[in-house]
């Protein structure tokens, strides 16, 4: 998948998991549901102020705020690089997982700002009181077209729910950054050349508006 396709799907599936959800299913949600309507609604209630949405550093701020406690970045951060993380000194982990959570903020700001008239379904889930895995089913809703399923693998961390990946039509986000990534160290050489380059993008990105391209 060429890196203009990876960013669009990238977008488009941060972008899914700010819509509001549909009303009256909150009360009905299991936790792992419920960590993702949290952040959703968070997120919806902010779009109502307009002069906010002016700021993109506030914006980014924010989403940083909501979307943390919900996901899990070490562990996306690890599956993103795969092999290459083993391999990685611990300060490049460090700095790739720093530098990867932004890139992931400032898409998700970019898609807060830009989109607000979806809405999102949860599908029955069904799961055990002692499971610490889940897949979140959900259905992306918008009139004139059909349903967008999409899905997030959820972990059960330290008592609290998180999502480490989301897949979109049975695509996986974790997967096409991995083969990103892959290619980007193969072409520049080195995990540390590939960082120095999100360092660059995520600066210019960041000091961009709002509207600009990423």
């Amino acid at each position: 998948m060429k890196a203009k396709q990876v960013t669009m799907f990238g977008l488009l599936a941060v972008l899914l998991s700010l819509m509001p959800v549909t009303k009256g299913v909150a009360a009905d949600l299991l936790p792992p549901q419920q960590a993702i309507q949290v952040a959703s609604a968070k997120l919806q209630e902010k779009l109502q102020d307009k002069s906010f949405t002016k700021d993109f550093t506030k914006i980014t701020q924010f989403v940083n705020e909501v979307i943390y406690p919900h996901t899990d970045f070490d562990r996306i951060s690890e599956l993103v690089l795969g092999k290459i993380w083993k391999t990685a000194t611990i300060d490049e982990r460090e700095r790739f997982k720093h530098e990867f959570q932004t890139l992931l903020v400032r898409t998700y700001s970019r898609a807060f700002v830009e989109f607000n008239d979806w809405s999102v379904r949860f599908l029955p889930l069904e799961m055990g009181s002692d499971e610490k895995k889940v897949i979140v089913k959900t259905e992306v809703l918008q009139p004139g077209i059909q349903p967008i399923g999409v899905n997030y693998r959820m972990l059960l961390s330290n008592g609290e729910w998180k999502a480490y990946d989301i897949m979109i039509e049975g695509v996986s986000l974790v997967t096409n950054y991995r083969s990103t990534f892959t290619s980007e160290v193969q072409t520049k050489g080195s995990l540390n050349a590939v960082i120095e380059g999100l360092v660059k993008r995520n600066a210019e990105a960041l000091a961009a508006k709002p509207a600009a391209n990423s």
